[in-house]
């Protein structure tokens, strides 16, 4: 607004009033609801989504606990510029072996027991939240392989030499990143792992895992940081399961990179907000993976690659199979046989929902079945296949003990490739398909970055280059500026430029 001279002067928010508008974008307006107006009060801040117009509303005291995290996250990266890479090395030691100690571990494990038994009650999923022994052996082997990986503070990217001098193009840490993810303890640990490369990092974590989250900072994280002699802050939990938190977080522009995983929708929303505080994103959200069965796919690897994706539910499970109608009277049944083998063997039944294009080819007996479900708020008796319309191939199954997947019958491979492209989160895409031809067609024109000829569950960090993950990347927002999909604590990283001059007498 302008003062009486004309100049534009500045204050603060202090309440809203219903009907009230709110300008962003440039050219758009929100519109402040009753309810928001009456629960908004003096030192609270509102956050505007930008990609939908969603007014969010950060309480002042969730806007105090996320500033006081990313302070401490900003003074510590000062600081840890000072500690010796032995001293990160024994961070990851120490708290690997807490993890792996029976002692330390038995509160992680009682904490965890009890997210999952009040998530359960809830009727929330618990196949992500419950921290395994699997899981707890993932952890520990991801935080020794940091322990383990070459210390990349300061390597040497690129060297020139001219005349008189010389430049070196040097690593150097990010700064401070903010970290929103789900409820999947092994996360923790996993993302601990931009401590590497310098940098620091402020999590914050669903409420179904606050609970396994402040256990595992309380008796493994903090103490193997103090036995490093790592600065406070160094890697600290927004203790808060309010999503005013994370909102409040990602608006907080001295974070470097904003990193979010979890549902697509919740995902997207924290990505708009942290660019339009001019911070870097990567977003890991929507996911699944597409199949292709080309006219030449050798019947048993097709179906291999089905049961072998179908495992459990992360974001690279299959999500999508196409067939090529020239195959579909043979591999549309091998299909619902490996859809069944995989819930069989996870101690369920399957679930399958076709076209119109793909029913046509789906024999009666198995139009008629029905099977038991299994979901997040119980078993349910459900058809074993049903219709789905084509414009609903994008949709992503969230399944809970039952897999879950679509199928359509295409006219050809290119087709497909279309479909992909229209509909997918341009994320995972596999062919099946003998003919090098027909691969090199495939990588070239669909639009993912990670691209295979079978299972599709190869898509991950830790499985495919050894090195654990912060995510996995999509292109649904759009390819990415000089890294692949792949997130993991080396990669975040800037690049510093240093001149050494051996002639004094240079000049220009």
């Amino acid at each position: 607004m302008a003062n009486a001279s004309g100049e534009q002067s500045t204050g603060r928010l202090e309440r809203l009033e219903a009907g009230q508008v709110i300008v962003y974008g440039g050219d758009r307006v929100a519109t402040v609801s009753a309810d928001l107006a009456a629960a908004f009060r003096s030192g609270d801040r509102l956050v505007v989504d930008p990609a939908g117009g969603a007014l969010l509303h950060v309480p002042e005291a969730e806007h105090q606990l996320a500033a006081a995290a990313v302070g401490a996250a900003a003074g510590a990266f000062t600081q840890l510029a000072r500690c010796s890479d032995d001293q990160i090395t024994t961070f990851f030691q120490r708290f690997a072996d807490l993890l792996a100690d029976g002692d330390a571990f038995a509160p992680i494990a009682a904490a965890n027991a009890a997210d999952v038994e009040r998530a359960r009650q809830r009727g929330r999923s618990t196949t992500r939240l419950e921290l395994s022994d699997r899981m707890r052996s993932d952890m520990v082997d991801g935080l020794r392989g940091w322990a383990a990986a070459d210390a990349a503070r300061d390597r040497i990217e690129r060297r020139l030499d001219h005349d008189g001098w010389t430049i070196e193009a040097r690593r150097a840490p990010l700064g401070v990143v903010g970290f929103v993810f789900e409820g999947r303890p092994n996360v923790f640990a996993d993302a601990a792992g931009v401590v590497r490369t310098g940098n620091t990092v402020v999590f914050r974590i669903g409420s179904d895992a606050l609970g396994t989250a402040q256990a595992i900072v309380d008796h493994a994280l903090d103490p193997a940081l103090a036995d490093a002699g790592l600065p406070v802050g160094t890697v600290s939990l927004v203790a808060s399961a309010a999503h005013a938190a994370g909102w409040a977080m990602f608006s907080d522009p001295r974070l470097s990179l904003a990193v979010a995983r979890g549902s697509g929708p919740a995902v997207a929303q924290l990505g708009a907000v942290a660019r339009a505080a001019g911070i870097a994103v990567s977003l890991h959200g929507t996911g699944g993976a597409w199949l292709v069965a080309a006219p030449d796919a050798d019947a048993d690897r097709f179906t291999a690659a089905v049961v072998n994706s179908l495992d459990r539910k992360v974001c690279n499970t299959l999500n999508v199979c196409c067939v090529v109608r020239d195959r579909a009277d043979e591999l549309v049944p091998a299909f619902l046989a490996a859809v069944a083998d995989a819930g069989d063997r996870r101690g369920t039944s399957g679930r399958v929902h076709a076209t119109d294009a793909a029913l046509a080819f789906v024999p009666a007996d198995h139009r008629s079945a029905e099977v038991d479900v299994v979901r997040a708020d119980g078993v349910h008796r459900e058809p074993f296949v049903t219709t789905i319309e084509l414009d609903r191939l994008g949709h992503e199954w969230e399944w809970e003990g039952s897999p879950e997947v679509t199928l359509h019958v295409v006219d050809s491979i290119d087709a497909a490739v279309a479909l992909c492209n229209e509909h997918s989160p341009h994320f995972v895409a596999a062919l099946v398909s003998e003919s090098s031809e027909a691969h090199a067609a495939f990588w070239s024109t669909v639009d993912a970055p990670f691209v295979g000829d079978g299972m599709t569950r190869w898509v991950d960090g830790q499985y495919a280059l050894s090195t654990p993950e912060l995510g996995l990347s999509n292109w649904e927002g759009g390819r990415m500026l000089g890294r692949g999909g792949i997130l993991s604590g080396d990669s975040v990283y800037t690049v510093r430029y240093r001149a050494r001059i051996t002639d004094p007498d240079l000049r220009r």
